[in-house]
């Protein structure tokens, strides 16, 4: 492997002092290696727009040059796993990762590597910050700030000492820089929500004077850095804490519940009232108004926060998805029958969903781009079935991918083919029945009536829903 990067790295400068002088900035140079790639491809984004599909070689190599280049961070990504690299003009930038501990053990080499290790060293570091955060959101405030505080003072030193011992450049520094404050910011944001506490008018009226004085100077219009993981994460803590300080003073709740369609609805006042970038505008609004919905138990509430969702965005495939999910989840109310969704089994036969029903039974997803959902929901099914043998489960594979890859997953972890189906026509069906998040589980009694469209088989009362459903 290094052989490999070291051959390449020197074409690479080789190639670059051949061209043009005129172009020399124009580009960089993204490679790399997969170890057990989960596709043959890695795609390659911008503001989420996609650049280019690249295949791997017989090696689970490649290489991709990016002409025009637009200096900033660039996404890549490979199956359902995605990372970020900071690519300038006239980086060469080699990545190694292994697709069993994807961020773990993704390193850089290469001209412009420095800096994007920087990077993923601080996002895995934030990672375990975050869980320490969580912990120190149970203190007081004076101590969680004089806490986070320090954890800010850290960071600084490190990226001092980082730019004190490379030549970087001026969009790095502004960048790393920004990503130390805007995490910092978003524990702030995070505290009142996160804290145990039941009253929380109560915590945010004990905060400390100037808690929140970065707020003057919060930008919710960098279009630079609404790329950035980091920036994105802060804005949508901001905008969960906002809507629940002016949910509190119209509100005579003691109890603070994050599903309540009039904190919702507030949240979404609040994006339109401050931002005015489209595209981040609409960003936001499809998170929460998409999170919303998804986790919704209560339908009618659904065409309430659709409508002033569709008044606010300008996105129109956005507000196609939203309006069609919305549909389909009022199709899925209980009481109705189910949909008779056609599928193939693993003989390659079609057949009618509810001419396998039989008995009650609970309905769950998989896709081979979320392979830990994949292993982790047929583990925890073995468990189940032992334990509610009056139930079916039914396993549905959502992929539009042949019959050997489907079977071939499924034999190799050792899992049976008895009650597991791929959808007919998967694009057709996922949008039936509403498949967003992928962990969603659909339960049925034994006449094909919806008893609950949008369980979830980790949630702590899901095996009450099963006995429930057992009783009915």
């Amino acid at each position: 492997m290094r052989i490999f990067i070291y051959s390449l790295l020197i074409a690479l400068s080789i190639f670059a002092c051949k061209n043009d002088k005129k172009n020399a900035n124009d580009y960089a140079y993204l490679g790399g290696e997969i170890i057990n790639p989960s596709t043959n491809f890695v795609v390659i984004l911008k503001s989420e727009s996609v650049i280019d599909t690249i295949k791997l070689d017989n090696h689970n190599r490649f290489i991709y040059k990016i002409n025009d280049l637009n200096p900033g961070f660039y996404t890549f990504k490979h199956g359902s796993e995605i990372q970020m690299v900071l690519l300038e003009p006239n980086d060469s930038i080699m990545l190694r990762l292994n697709t069993l501990d994807f961020d773990e053990s993704l390193v850089y080499s290469g001209e412009g590597s420095k800096k994007n290790n920087y990077f993923i060293n601080e996002f895995l570091q934030n990672e375990i910050i975050e869980k320490e955060i969580f912990q120190l959101c149970q203190l007081n405030p004076v101590d969680f700030e004089n806490k986070i505080n320090q954890i800010k003072a850290k960071k600084n030193k490190v990226l001092k000492e980082f730019i004190n011992d490379n030549l970087t450049s001026d969009l790095f520094n502004e960048i790393a820089e920004a990503n130390i404050n805007y995490s910092y910011y978003s524990s702030k944001e995070i505290y009142p929500i996160i804290n145990y506490s039941s009253s929380k008018r109560h915590i945010i009226d004990d905060l400390p004077k100037g808690f929140y004085d970065y707020r003057k100077n919060v930008d919710y219009n960098n279009e630079g850095y609404q790329d950035y993981l980091t920036y994105n994460s802060f804005l949508r803590t901001n905008f969960n804490n906002l809507a629940l300080e002016k949910h509190l003073n119209h509100s005579h709740e003691n109890h603070f519940n994050s599903k309540s369609i009039c904190y919702n609805l507030d949240r979404l006042k609040l994006i339109d009232s401050l931002v005015s970038n489209h595209s981040i505008k609409n960003d936001l609004l499809y998170y929460f108004t998409m999170s919303f919905l998804t986790k919704n138990k209560d339908i009618e509430k659904n065409d309430v926060l659709t409508k002033l969702f569709l008044s606010k965005s300008t996105n129109e495939k956005n507000n196609e998805i939203i309006s069609n999910l919305t549909q389909s989840l009022n199709n899925l109310k209980p009481g109705e029958l189910f949909p008779n969704i056609k599928l193939v089994n693993s003989e390659n036969s079609d057949l009618n969903f509810n001419s396998i029903i039989t008995k009650p039974t609970a309905i769950y997803f998989w896709s081979h781009n979320f392979y830990d959902h994949f292993k982790e929901s047929h583990y925890k099914v073995n468990d189940l079935k032992e334990k509610y043998p009056e139930i079916e489960f039914i396993a549905v594979n959502i992929d539009d991918s042949n019959l050997k890859t489907w079977e071939s997953n499924l034999n190799k972890n050792n899992f049976s083919l008895i009650n597991e189906y791929q959808f007919k026509n998967p694009k057709e069906s996922m949008h039936t029945l509403a498949i967003y998040p992928m962990t969603k589980v659909i339960i049925i009694d034994k006449n094909n009536i919806i008893v609950n469209s949008n369980s979830n088989m980790f949630s702590s009362n899901f095996e009450e829903q099963l006995l429930g459903l057992i009783n009915k």
